[in-house]
């Protein structure tokens, strides 16, 4: 429908980060508490997350075996697996998928059992299973039926009673700055949840630890803005440990702008969040023109333009997202070299949790991924419809391991260049240039012969800890102790 147009050119993507209608002069906001740590249920992710966008689940199985596993990749993020409205008339859009119809797992990306034996296969290859979560809403339809056979209408839905456990606004959102409006209107027509409501927090449990009775060991927590932090507190509360024991990790989309009354802070205590500046930010300096000086203190508070960053362990980064690529504020993989610079700088950078995004190629706004006439997803053929530009910064994943957490030192800029030591156990330089620059620079590094882990070129360390670097055009080098 035409609302849910609105909401991919605007209205979700964008507006819940500053691309909304201007507030109202009389907007009263009310204040929203915060809840108690005690009652968080969830812990934030570590190591490297790879985002299969819409990547069918036997894909993603056969990625985790050859390529995420093998590579130390800590865990998936894969498209949420609930059963979602067909807009078969609407060319089966990327957007249909986050519009729940039932909490069956039967998408256009496979049934219960290929889920299942997904989660097995990651879970050989060492990589942990994190789906994506809606609980906010459910669809803008009036009517139809789901990608599991469900009939459903507006506020019809299995399980849930269409009096009581949905808002009745009456109207979509379109003032940001009210905060009863953001949490309890419609998001551009979509039928939204009364999570304030125990058998809405019920339902919503019982799905959740569905999943992780299915292997899942977490969650990204989609529109949690549009939900009142206690509301998701009293949710988290009542789900139960993985498999392995302990509790489901939980990152949520807080996308927000400091002149709005909903803030990240609100949900930290139940999770960790995603940091909404941190994609715009790198694109800035690294697009021509932008200062790659902006780029130190990234994160700490300490940069320039100073940002005042969310905690690093309870951040989530990520060069460009599936909702911010195709709205202009990040690089993308139509951007080529720079957008893998991008991504290699974040995965040497020691700030936050890195989301590596995999995108499909697509040309307008609404394109779904590769799909047979029916819309069901089609497998995985990177180069064929599927970008797979997260296979390019795989062989950063064993330097980001190396390094740790050591601090940065060492920081140079220019104008197309820079680099800086990750301090006594690596060292990571980047060359935007049309052309290869040669430098000598302090490594902080043991003398000895590495092993760039990038090129699988040759660096040679100095007695006094220095090196001549050639970095190539329009690329990077970084080699650590674990690769002399």
């Amino acid at each position: 429908m035409r609302g849910w147009r609105m909401r991919a050119g605007c209205a979700l993507l964008l507006a819940v980060s500053g691309c909304s209608a201007a507030p109202l002069a009389t907007a009263q906001p009310t204040t929203q508490p915060t809840p108690s740590a005690a009652a968080s249920a969830g812990s934030a992710p570590t190591g490297v997350v790879v985002h299969l966008f819409e990547w069918p689940w036997k894909s993603v199985a056969t990625e985790c075996r050859d390529q995420l596993g093998p590579a130390g990749v800590a865990a998936v993020q894969i498209s949420p697996p609930q059963e979602h409205v067909v807009l078969a008339d609407q060319g089966f859009p990327w957007w249909q998928d986050y519009q729940p119809v039932s909490y069956a797992i039967g998408s256009r990306r496979g049934d219960r059992a290929a889920f299942a034996a997904m989660v097995t296969a990651c879970h050989a290859a060492g990589v942990k299973i994190y789906a994506d979560a809606v609980v906010n809403h459910m669809t803008a339809q009036l009517y139809g039926v789901g990608s599991a056979g469900t009939k459903f209408t507006q506020t019809g839905y299995p399980g849930y009673d269409g009096a009581a456990d949905f808002h009745h606004c009456g109207k979509s959102i379109s003032d940001y700055s009210n905060r009863d409006e953001v949490q309890n209107c419609d998001l551009v027509g979509l039928a939204d949840l009364a999570t304030e409501r125990e058998p809405v927090r019920q339902r919503l449990a019982a799905y959740l630890n569905d999943l992780l009775s299915l292997g899942v060991d977490g969650f990204r927590i989609d529109a949690a803005k549009h939900v009142p932090a206690t509301d998701l507190a009293a949710i988290y509360a009542k789900l139960a440990k993985t498999a392995g024991g302990t509790a489901p990790v939980l990152y949520q989309e807080v996308l927000f702008s400091v002149s709005e009354p909903i803030q990240a802070d609100e949900y930290l205590p139940s999770g960790a969040v995603l940091e909404p500046r941190y994609g715009p930010d790198l694109a800035r300096a690294l697009r021509t023109g932008g200062s790659l000086a902006n780029l130190e203190g990234l994160g700490d508070g300490s940069g320039t333009p100073l940002v005042d960053y969310k905690p690093s362990a309870s951040a989530v980064v990520y060069v460009d997202s599936h909702d911010s690529q195709r709205g202009g504020t990040t690089l993308t993989y139509q951007d080529g070299a720079l957008h893998t610079l991008a991504g290699q700088f974040m995965l040497a950078y020691p700030y936050g949790t890195p989301l590596v995004m995999s995108s499909f190629t697509f040309d307008s706004y609404d394109a779904g991924p590769p799909a047979d006439a029916k819309g069901v997803t089609l497998p995985v053929s990177c180069g064929h419809g599927w970008e797979c530009e997260h296979r390019t910064l795989l062989n950063l994943v064993a330097f980001r391991t190396a390094v740790g957490d050591a601090p940065v030192s060492q920081w140079w800029t220019t104008d197309d260049q820079l680099g800086f030591a990750r301090t006594g156990k690596g060292y990571f330089a980047l060359n935007r240039a049309a052309a290869a620059v040669t430098r000598t620079v302090e490594t902080g590094l043991p003398a000895g012969i590495y092993r760039d882990r990038i090129h699988g070129t040759a660096v040679t360390v100095d007695a006094s800890g220095q090196a001549s670097l050639t970095i190539p055009a329009q690329s990077a080098l970084a080699f650590d102790l674990t690769s002399r």
